[in-house]
């Protein structure tokens, strides 16, 4: 974990205010320098590179082709559909349900950082 706003903060705090409070102060902005809630909002065009944990979950590689992506998002999904444990304990279809979710979102995730990728035509 990053702490160097954390530190940076104590510091600077001590030095401006001269005073335990400034240390204080410092901590808890350099908290939130760290935690990233100074950071402005994503550029809507720019959407975050997706994990090695989206590929995994879709069971492909990074380079894969568009196809192999399409296919393995289909026969995952297929593996997790919520209709195919309709009739399950409720417990199996909040899992299926997540998991799906997720997979959609992974699969989402990387079409569009692919489609962001790829050079205008």
């Amino acid at each position: 974990m990053n702490h160097y706003g954390k530190i940076l903060g104590a510091i600077v705090g001590w030095m401006i205010l001269k005073h335990p409070l400034g240390v204080v102060l410092g901590l808890v902005l350099g908290h939130a320098l760290d935690a990233g809630w100074l950071r402005g909002p994503q550029q809507p065009g720019t959407p975050a590179p997706p994990g090695p944990e989206q590929y995994d979950l879709l069971g492909v590689a990074p380079e894969a082709s568009d196809d192999e992506l399409h296919a393995a998002y289909r026969r995952r999904i297929s593996e997790y559909h919520p209709d195919k444990v309709q009739n399950a304990a409720k417990e199996i279809r909040d899992l299926a349900e997540k998991r799906a979710r997720a997979i959609n979102q992974a699969y989402e995730s990387i079409l569009k950082l692919r489609k962001a990728q790829r050079p205008h035509d």
